[in-house]
């Protein structure tokens, strides 16, 4: 028995063989075991549980963990041979790829969940979830590249030279594409700044609509007009931006005069008159009403009120309510609403023998 141990194949002894491949099944099984067992309790656990962290966390250590620990069990057995150096060189290669892959899987797995989750607690989350996409492969695109770096470096290579031509290089291209560029970084502010999302209505500076699409270079706006407006991101995030979605009320200022012949009691009542009709208006909240000052052909009035909505059909119909109530009352009370006249006086000339 001893002398069959001892017998050598490719530079080992059986036994070193037979060491090594108990070494390999041992940590196998230890793996099967902790699949079986501890990995299968803890997703009945994560079932349970309200939070999805638990739930990446379980899927991450099953689709990225887990196939390391079989790399590092086999590399593990392998300790107990003795290994040509080329077969050991590809070993280093091999174990180095295998390793970036997964560690990158694990670091873009991490990126996309925190991005999405993000989204998740926003409104229109299935619209930004697809918006998101073109996001991702950016950052997938830079991640894997950094990684493909780390590699070649780790391998023994010189990456300055190769670093330094994709410095010069992105400069080269960052002055060629210098207006994709700015709408890309444009893009990211809108993204986590939100100063507008999709449905809102918008207005820039003679340009106004709904919002439609995000693109990570264009924004494209539903006008009033039924047409679609194609905005550059830069363009609207070096714009003065009014976001009408984010309005929880609209104010309104009015005016309204009446004639110079209109007795001083009925004035004094117009300001409580109207007062009593935004009051009793639905949507509305009365702010101010004053007998503001004299015009040139009327007696003037100002009110201010709030309408309780940021939609603009509501705004109009309880402007049109509050006005057919003014009119309504003012007709009742023989009120007249004043409008541009002049009076003329005259004065009779002198007749002619007078001067004689």
């Amino acid at each position: 028995m001893s002398q069959f141990l001892t017998r050598t194949f490719f530079d080992n002894s059986v036994q070193n063989w037979m060491i090594s491949i108990f070494m390999l099944i041992a940590g196998i099984l230890a793996i099967l075991v902790f699949k079986r067992i501890i990995l299968k309790r803890l997703k009945q656990w994560s079932i349970k549980s309200k939070t999805t962290i638990d739930d990446f966390l379980i899927s991450t250590i099953e689709n990225s963990i887990v196939p390391l620990l079989y790399l590092f069990a086999f590399r593990i057995s392998l300790n107990a041979l003795i290994l040509p150096s080329r077969v050991l060189s590809v070993l280093h290669i091999a174990t180095l790829l295998f390793i970036t892959f997964f560690a990158l899987r694990i670091i873009t797995s991490l990126v996309r969940k925190f991005i999405f989750s993000f989204i998740k607690r926003r409104e229109n989350r299935e619209i930004e979830e697809k918006q998101a996409k073109g996001l991702l492969i950016i950052i997938n695109i830079i991640i894997w590249i950094l990684g493909i770096v780390f590699i070649i470096d780790n391998l023994g290579y010189d990456v300055t030279t190769l670093i330094t031509g994709l410095g010069i290089g992105g400069i080269a291209i960052a002055l060629a594409a210098q207006t994709i560029l700015g709408d890309l970084f444009s893009y990211f502010v809108i993204f986590f700044d939100r100063p507008f999302e999709i449905g809102d209505f918008i207005i820039v500076d003679d340009k106004m609509g709904n919002i439609e699409y995000i693109g990570i270079k264009t924004t494209r706006i539903r006008t009033l007009g039924g047409e679609q407006l194609i905005c550059s991101n830069t363009y609207l995030t070096n714009s003065r931006v009014h976001n009408y979605k984010r309005m929880e009320e609209r104010r309104i200022v009015f005016k309204l005069g009446i004639t110079y012949q209109t007795p001083a009691e009925q004035v004094k009542e117009v300001p409580k008159m109207v007062k009593k009709i935004i009051e009793s208006t639905d949507n509305a909240r009365l702010d101010r009403g004053h007998f503001s000052g004299f015009g040139s052909f009327s007696l003037d009035f100002e009110f201010v009120y709030f309408v309780l909505s940021s939609e603009y059909n509501v705004f109009m119909d309880t402007q049109q309510k509050i006005y057919f109530e003014i009119l309504a009352r003012f007709e009742s009370e023989q009120i007249e609403f004043a409008y541009p006249t002049q009076t003329l006086f005259t004065v009779p000339s002198p007749k002619l023998s007078e001067f004689e």
